[in-house]
C-alpha cells in the first residue's frame, strides 16, 4: 500500500544491530516525512507487528536471527496487496542478494555501505510505487527459479519428485485437493514447465548443479 499525500510514511524497522537501531531511531526522528512506527530486533518480531500494525514500507535487514529476510519476504508472498512493501537494508557482502531479494517481491534494496541519505531516498521512491535496486543483470533473474518458490511449493516439488498422486499429496499435507491444484499450477508457471514429469525433471537437474 502505497502512503497518501500529505501524510508521513509509516515504517517499521527489523534490525539486530543495537547500534544501527539507535541511529535510524534518530535519523527518523529528525525528519517529518516519515513516522517510525516500531523497531523489531529479527524478523518473527517484524511478522508480528505487520499482522497487529498497518505501515507503508519495512525495512529489514538479510541476516537476522530466528527469520532472515528471505524468510520474511516468503510469508509475506501471498498477503498481496495488504502487505507493507519491503526494503531490503543490508552490509552483506553477497553480489547476488538484490536479485535474491528482487526475485522474492522486495520493492527496493540498499546497502549499508552507503551514506543514509540513500536510504530515505529509497523509502520515498518505494512508498511511491516505485522499484529501487542497484543494476541487476535480468537475465539471470532466471538463473535459479528454484530460489523463487515458496516453501510450500517446494514441499510439493519434492513430493512429486517421491511419486506421490495429488491425493496423496492432500492428505499428507493436510490441504485439500484443489489447494494442491492451485499450488501446482503456480509451481508450473514459476518454473515454466507444463507438466509433472518436467517439473520433477527440473528439480532432479536443481539437485544435481547444487
Amino acid at each position: 500500500m502505497g502512503a497518501q499525500q500529505g501524510r508521513p510514511i509509516d515504517i517499521v524497522i527489523a534490525e539486530k544491530n543495537p547500534l544501527l537501531q539507535s541511529s535510524l531511531i534518530k535519523i527518523f526522528a529528525g525528519d517529518e516525512r516519515f513516522c517510525l512506527v516500531a523497531v523489531t530486533p529479527d524478523g518473527e518480531r517484524f511478522l508480528e507487528t505487520v499482522d497487529k500494525v498497518p505501515f507503508d514500507v519495512g525495512v529489514v535487514g538479510w541476516e537476522m536471527p530466528y527469520l532472515d529476510g528471505r524468510g520474511v519476504l516468503q510469508a509475506l508472498r501471498g498477503k498481496g496487496e495488504s502487505a507493507p512493501r519491503l526494503i531490503v537494508y543490508t552490509g552483506s557482502p553477497n553480489p547476488d542478494v538484490p536479485r535474491q531479494a528482487m526475485t522474492l517481491g522486495a520493492a527496493g534494496f540498499c546497502s549499508k555501505r552507503e551514506p543514509p541519505e540513500q536510504l530515505l531516498d529509497t523509502i520515498l521512491a518505494v512508498a511511491s510505487g516505485r522499484m529501487v535496486f542497484p543494476f541487476i543483470d535480468v537475465s539471470s533473474l532466471a538463473s535459479d527459479p528454484l530460489a523463487g518458490l515458496t516453501p510450500r511449493e517446494r514441499e510439493l516439488l519434492a513430493a512429486l519428485a517421491g511419486g506421490l498422486t495429488n491425493q496423496q499429496m492432500a492428505t499428507q499435507l493436510d490441504i485439500s485437493l484443489n489447494t494442491v491444484k492451485f499450488h501446482l499450477k503456480n509451481l508450473y508457471d514459476k518454473l515454466a514447465v507444463g507438466n509433472r514429469a518436467q517439473a520433477v525433471a527440473f528439480y532432479l537437474k536443481g539437485r544435481e548443479s547444487r
